[in-house]
C-alpha cells in the first residue's frame, strides 16, 4: 500500500473556534513536508490529528489507507509522532526510556537488542546510553525523542516543532538523520517555526487561522518575490534606525536587519522610490538581493507587524554617557566535577545589543544567571551598572529586567495577577503599579486574556506577558535568555521591534537564541563553547572569520557552525595529545 496521507475538508472545532477549517493535502511517501504558519495557525492541531489522537468535526484523514476514525489502534502502529513537548522520563537513563517506549509499543525488548543499537548509532547517542535524560543537552534530548518515535519502525513520522531550542550544529544532525529517513522511503512531516528549514523541504503546508494559503514547493513560493527583496549596505549611520524607518514606509511590507546592512522587502508593485531615498539618508548603497522563503512567507500573510515599539515611546530615555553597564572578569562556575563557565571576560556598554550564543550545555544560561545575581560565581568578579553582584545583588537586581529561558510566569496566577505581582516585586508605588499594568496591558494587547492562565495561552501572548513582566519598572539593562524559542517569525519580528526601540531609549541588552537571524540584531557576539568564550565580534566579523574558498560568503548559521567545529577539533587534539 502506498505511504500517502490524504486530507479532505479537514475541520476540528473546540466550542465555537475552528482550529483547522476545510484542509485539504495529500502528503507523500519519500518527502519531506514542512509545516510552517503563525502562531494560534492549527499546526499543532493538524499534527495531532494526522497521528489520530484527534478526531475531526468534519471532513477525513487517512493514512496509508487507514481512516483516523475507524482505524485509529492500525495508525499508532504504522505512525512515530514526536510532540513539541517530548515526554522523556528525565529520572531515567538514554537505554531506559528506550525500553520503556518499546514496552509502550508492544516491542519484545528482549529481541530488540539490534533495534537499540542501530537507533543509539543512528542519533549519536551511543555514548551517552547510560546517562539520565535530565542531563542531556536540549539537542540530545530531542535526538532521544526522535529515537523513541523510531521504536516501531514507522512509515509515517510526525514532528512537531523538533528543533525548538536546539542549537545550530544539533539541529544540523536533526536534519541529516531526517533526510537519511527520507531517502529510505518514508513519509516524514517536520512542524516548525524556523523558516530555513521550511525552504530545505521539499513540500510546504502554510497554514494561516486553520487553512491552507499555500501547498507546494518552497521555491515556487519564493520565486513570487522576485525583483522586491533590497539590501541598504553600508551605512553610515544607525541601521537598527534605518530599518525603523524603513518599516514605517508605506512602499514596505518587511524589513529585518542582516548584519551591518538592512534588508527590505517591498509592497507588490510599489516603486523603490521611497527606499532609494532612505539609502541616500544613510549615504548607503541600495542593491537588490535574492528573496528569502522568509520574505515570501512574511509577505504572503499580510506583512511584519512594522517598526514601532509602543512600550519604547512610552519609556523615557537613558542619559548615554557610554558607560559599561554589564562587566564579567574570569567568570567561573563549577557544579561540584563539573565546569559550566571558564574564564570568560568580557564588557558591554551602554545602547548596546550582545548576543550570547553557543551550542546547547556550552554555559550561556550558566553566564547569564550569575549576571543576573541568581547564580553565585566560583571565582571571578560580575557588575551590572557598577555594582558588584556579590556585595550589592539586590541593588543591581532593581535596575535589571530578565526574561528567562522557560519564562518566569507562574501558573496558579491570572494574566493580570502575574502583571500585579511583578510590579509590586520591583517596588513601585500603588500609583505607578496601575499605571504600568494599564500600560502594558495595551501595548502587548492582553486583555482578551487577562482573566487566562498563563499556562494556558498561545505561546506568542505568553512571550509578550514575560517581556513585560520583565520591563515593568523601566530597568537600565534586559536580560533576554531564548526569549523567542518556538515563536513565529511576525512574533519574532514583533518582539525585536521592541528591542530596538528600547535600546534606542538607552537600554543595554544581553541575549541568547538559537536563531541565528537574531544574531544578525546584535552589536557584538559572545561565542561559547566547552566553557569558554572563544570568539567576540561583530555578525559580520564572525561571519569573515569563517569564511573559505569552499564558502565565501557563510551565513550566520554557517559561520556558527564552522567556528564550533573548528574549536571542537583543537580541544579534542589537545585532549588526545595530553
Amino acid at each position: 500500500m502506498a505511504i500517502e496521507i490524504v486530507i479532505t475538508d479537514l475541520v476540528k472545532r473546540f466550542g465555537t473556534s475552528a482550529a483547522l477549517d476545510g484542509v485539504s493535502a495529500r502528503i507523500r511517501g519519500g518527502l519531506l513536508t514542512g509545516i510552517v504558519g503563525p502562531d494560534g495557525a492549527g499546526k499543532t492541531t493538524l499534527m495531532r490529528t494526522l497521528a489520530a489522537l484527534m478526531l475531526p468535526s468534519e471532513g477525513s484523514v487517512s493514512v496509508c489507507g487507514r481512516d483516523i476514525v475507524t482505524e485509529a489502534a492500525a495508525i499508532h502502529n504504522i505512525t512515530g509522532y514526536m510532540p513539541q513537548r517530548f515526554g522523556l522520563y528525565e529520572d531515567l537513563t538514554v537505554m531506559e526510556n528506550m525500553r520503556l517506549y518499546a514496552d509502550l509499543r508492544g516491542l519484545d525488548t528482549g529481541s530488540s537488542g539490534d533495534l537499540f543499537t542501530r537507533l543509539l548509532g543512528f542519533t549519536g547517542l551511543a555514548p551517552f546510553a547510560g546517562r539520565l535524560a535530565g542531563a542531556l543537552s536540549g539537542g540530545m534530548k530531542q535526538k532521544l525523542g526522535l529515537a523513541c518515535a523510531l521504536m516501531a519502525q514507522p512509515q509515517v513520522l510526525l514532528l512537531d516543532e523538533p528543533s525548538v531550542g536546539v542549537d545550530p550544529v544539533s539541529r544540523q544532525d536533526l536534519w541529516r538523520m531526517v533526510q537519511e529517513l527520507v531517502a529510505q522511503g518514508m513519509a516524514v512531516v517536520w512542524s516548525t517555526a524556523y523558516l530555513d528549514e521550511a525552504e530545505r523541504c521539499q513540500d510546504v503546508l502554510l497554514l494561516n487561522q486553520g487553512r491552507i494559503v499555500y501547498s507546494g514547493a518552497p521555491a515556487a513560493l519564493t520565486a513570487r518575490l522576485q525583483g522586491r527583496s533590497y539590501l541598504i549596505r553600508d551605512l553610515t549611520g544607525n541601521r537598527r534606525q534605518a530599518l525603523t524607518e524603513g518599516l514605517q514606509l508605506a512602499s514596505v511590507r518587511d524589513g529585518v536587519i542582516q548584519g551591518a546592512a538592512v534588508r527590505l522587502v517591498l509592497k507588490e508593485g510599489a516603486p523603490q522610490d521611497e527606499i532609494a531615498a532612505l539609502a541616500r539618508r544613510y549615504r548607503a548603497q541600495l542593491l537588490p538581493t535574492a528573496p528569502r522563503f522568509e520574505d515570501a512567507f512574511i509577505d504572503l500573510l499580510g506583512g511584519g507587524p512594522g517598526g514601532r515599539s509602543g512600550i519604547a515611546e512610552q519609556m523615557p530615555a537613558i542619559p548615554q554617557r557610554g558607560e559599561v553597564m554589564v562587566r564579567c572578569r574570569d567568570l567561573t562556575k563549577r557544579f561540584g566535577d563539573f565546569t559550566a563557565t571558564r574564564d570568560v571576560s568580557f564588557e558591554v556598554t551602554q545602547g548596546e545589543i550582545l548576543g550570547l550564543l553557543g551550542p546547547n550545555g556550552a554555559g550561556k544560561s550558566t553566564t547569564f544567571k550569575m549576571l543576573c545575581g541568581l547564580l553565585k560565581p566560583t571565582s571571578g568578579t560580575a557588575e551590572v551598572v557598577g555594582l558588584d553582584l556579590r556585595r550589592h545583588a539586590g541593588r543591581a537586581k532593581i535596575q535589571l529586567g530578565y526574561m528567562a529561558q522557560k519564562f518566569s510566569l507562574y501558573g496558579p496566577l491570572s494574566v493580570r495577577q502575574n502583571l500585579d505581582f511583578f510590579a509590586g516585586v520591583y517596588g513601585l508605588t500603588r500609583a505607578q503599579r496601575r499605571e504600568r499594568v494599564r500600560e502594558m496591558i495595551q501595548i502587548f494587547e492582553l486583555t482578551p486574556l487577562l482573566d487566562e492562565s498563563p499556562d494556558d495561552i498561545p505561546l506568542g501572548f505568553k512571550q509578550r506577558l514575560a517581556l513585560a513582566c520583565a520591563l515593568m519598572h523601566r530597568p537600565k539593562v534586559l536580560f533576554l535568555d531564548e526569549p523567542t524559542s518556538g515563536v513565529d517569525p511576525i512574533t519574532r519580528r514583533e518582539f525585536w521591534t521592541h528591542i530596538t526601540g528600547l535600546v534606542g531609549k538607552g537600554v543595554t541588552v544581553m541575549v541568547t537564541t538559537h536563531f541565528m537571524e537574531e544574531a544578525e540584531y546584535c552589536d557584538r557576539v559572545a561565542l561559547v563553547n566547552r566553557a569558554e568564550l572563544i570568539a567576540l565580534d561583530t555578525p559580520d566579523a564572525l561571519k569573515a572569520m569563517a569564511a573559505d574558498e569552499a564558502l565565501p560568503d557563510p551565513t550566520m548559521e554557517q559561520a556558527f557552525i564552522r567556528l564550533i567545529e573548528r574549536q571542537n577539533a583543537i580541544a579534542d587534539a589537545r585532549e588526545r595529545a595530553a
